[in-house]
């Protein structure tokens, strides 16, 4: 009974530093480009910038589950949100002072996307720890939501922080990183996995969680899925960036249109295992997937805060149904001891698309228009349709 308790008490802990972290990590990214812009640079300078960020963290994410499964996952938790914390303080407090500089702004981002790529790294894995397997699925739904909870508050808070001073998101963020640190710190836990057999040197290590998701075509569908929907979320999420900024739009109607495109995600978050259960997992992700397809074409003919609003909140409430499924079946067929490397195949995926995405988004809003990113978002989900609908039996046969 205590060991239920302690485990209780360690996934609370767990939970805070996760939603405290998406919470700060929301009210500075949605102003980053908005910052950026108002220092007059260009929306592809914004999306760069953005791109170049996400790529970082891909760097470093898999080599950092090497040591997480070994036994080191608290400890880099720990000091990478110390880390982050500290380079995200330096930026609130620079730019308070009216000294911020491209480079300064452009490294310190990059050490906080490493920073949160090795914390990243290490979290995966810690709901299989910390969680009987009966209660994975619902613990994962309640990570979703915080991180969709987080899109409610963070960028509302973030936008309106912003119009009383450009600091203040970046200080709410670095706060935001040692309230994490602290949960991490106070976990009882020491998140150790079951020792695997290490021979075959460092490079057949990193390589273990690549050979699973090869091997296993559950986790291979996953990979596809996360990896293309999210790259595309990202898109459209620049995309409206851009193009309210020139319509006119502050940062208040931008904080409050993904505010509420966060409300939507919390619900479906919260949906999504009772959903699967009801409807049945492969149906949910066939469905979701081509409803997904118009009303991403739509968004190209989006005019305004409440058009968008309301056309990303139908795409935030339809996401998180399968991904919750989706992430919880990847779990399930992955062992623990590998749990961190093949999270972070499955983060490398995802990061790659949502690195690329930014910068295409802010390319096109330069040159084409911001309508162009919405179409090829479209027609790119309409091509992950038809795989996903070949082969989403995967997600039946692993529940």
């Amino acid at each position: 009974m205590s060991h239920g308790g302690t485990s209780a008490r360690d996934f609370r802990l767990f939970w805070w530093a996760n939603a405290a972290d998406a919470l700060g990590t929301q009210a500075s990214g949605v102003v980053l480009p908005l910052l950026l812009l108002a220092l007059g640079h260009s929306a592809q300078t914004a999306g760069l910038v953005a791109g170049l960020s996400l790529a970082a963290g891909i760097l470093l994410g898999p080599l950092a589950a090497i040591p997480a499964d070994r036994g080191a996952r608290k400890t880099i938790m720990f000091w990478s949100a110390a880390v982050s914390a500290l380079v995200m303080g330096s930026v609130a407090l620079v730019l308070a002072l009216g000294h911020l500089t491209l480079a300064h702004l452009l490294g310190a981002v990059l050490v906080e996307r490493f920073a949160t790529a090795t914390h990243d790294a290490a979290s995966r894995g810690t709901v299989v720890l910390v969680c009987p397997p009966d209660d994975q699925p619902r613990a994962v739904a309640r990570l979703a939501a915080a991180d969709q909870g987080a899109l409610i508050l963070g960028p509302a808070l973030g936008g309106a922080a912003y119009q009383l001073s450009r600091a203040l998101p970046f200080l709410a963020d670095a706060l935001s990183y040692a309230v994490a640190a602290c949960c991490v710190r106070g976990m009882r836990a020491e998140l150790k996995a079951p020792a695997e057999p290490t021979g075959g040197g460092l490079l057949r290590e990193a390589a273990a969680g690549l050979r699973l998701v090869r091997q296993q075509p559950v986790l291979r569908l996953v990979l596809v899925w996360i990896a293309l929907v999210n790259g595309v979320a990202v898109a459209l999420y620049y995309a409206a960036v851009f193009a309210l900024e020139r319509s006119g739009s502050g940062a208040l109607p931008l904080g409050v249109v993904l505010a509420v495109s966060g409300a939507a995600g919390l619900a479906g978050s919260l949906a999504a295992p009772r959903v699967a259960v009801r409807v049945g997992a492969a149906r949910v992700l066939v469905a979701v997937t081509w409803l997904l397809v118009p009303l991403t074409a739509a968004l190209a003919t989006a005019a305004g805060p409440w058009t968008y609003g309301l056309l990303l909140s139908a795409v935030c409430l339809l996401v998180p149904l399968p991904a919750v499924v989706l992430q919880a079946r990847a779990l399930l067929v992955t062992e623990p001891s590998v749990q961190a490397r093949v999270g972070a195949v499955l983060a490398t995926a995802s990061g790659g698309t949502a690195a690329l995405a930014p910068v295409l988004a802010g390319l096109c809003a330069d040159r084409v228009g911001t309508a162009a990113p919405a179409l090829g978002c479209a027609a790119l989900l309409a091509l992950l349709a038809v795989h996903t609908t070949r082969r989403a039996a995967l997600a039946e046969a692993a529940a």
